[in-house]
């Protein structure tokens, strides 16, 4: 019996001194860092006809909720989807200056940093021009997709196609070749020189992925091949 109580008073002994618990208060978790806001363009405003090809960028200031320091990723390619990328920078300013080749189509876009490497998502694309040496006449810019969007499925066999285009000689009248088909890039026009910007294609095959482009030309005698974009039907 009194082996029994003395190991009772040894096993309290251990309890009250040995550390269930803790040796001080529970620290309180950092919050979750959140990327800065997405910058918007300010300069060289969009379709615009540069004078020269010494161009000044400029874009509005990103804003970080935790307040922390911002940098900018600026990106100029010579294809809308930024696949032939020409200059890339890292800066701390909201401004840029970039020497680019004469008589070329750009486009650009920005995306803010924060120190914790936290990034927007980059913000809408630009397209400017610059002006060559005796140029009259300038190509129409790349055109962009409305729908369907590019990897999507569609419901039934009939597809509405929309696109928009634009040119930096905005006195130009554009028309549009529509390629449509199975094969990539597709092969086959399904119209020509229509002055519309949407073509219904009919009679799809089920279950089947289509390729299609857009070529824009002006009544200059300027043409533009846009990219392939797909869709498949369900």
């Amino acid at each position: 019996m009194r082996n029994s109580i003395c190991f009772f008073c040894i096993s309290l002994l251990f309890i009250s001194c040995g550390g269930g618990g803790s040796d001080g208060p529970t620290p309180t978790p950092e919050p979750a860092n959140t990327a800065p806001t997405v910058p918007t363009l300010v300069a060289p405003t969009n379709a615009l006809l540069c004078i020269n090809n010494v161009v000044n960028f400029e874009w509005g200031t990103s804003t970080d909720a935790e307040n922390n320091p911002i940098t900018y990723q600026i990106q100029i390619a010579t294809d809308n989807q930024f696949v032939q990328i020409v200059s890339t920078a890292d800066v701390s300013s909201r401004t840029q200056t970039f020497t680019l080749d004469k008589g070329k189509a750009y486009y650009w876009r920005v995306k803010a940093i924060d120190s914790k490497n936290a990034s927007s998502a980059y913000s809408g694309t630009y397209s400017f021009y610059t002006e060559g040496i005796g140029v009259t006449n300038h190509l129409p810019f790349l055109p962009e997709i409305i729908q369907p969007e590019t990897n999507t499925t569609i419901t039934g066999t009939i597809a509405t196609l929309k696109w928009f285009a634009f040119d930096a000689d905005v006195a130009d009248i554009l028309t549009y070749d529509v390629y449509l088909g199975t094969v990539n890039p597709p092969t086959v026009k399904v119209a020509e020189n229509s002055t519309s910007s949407i073509f219904e294609a009919t009679s799809l095959q089920a279950a089947t992925q289509y390729y299609w482009r857009i070529v824009v030309k002006d009544n200059k005698g300027g043409e533009t091949r846009g990219q392939v974009w797909n869709f498949r039907t369900n």
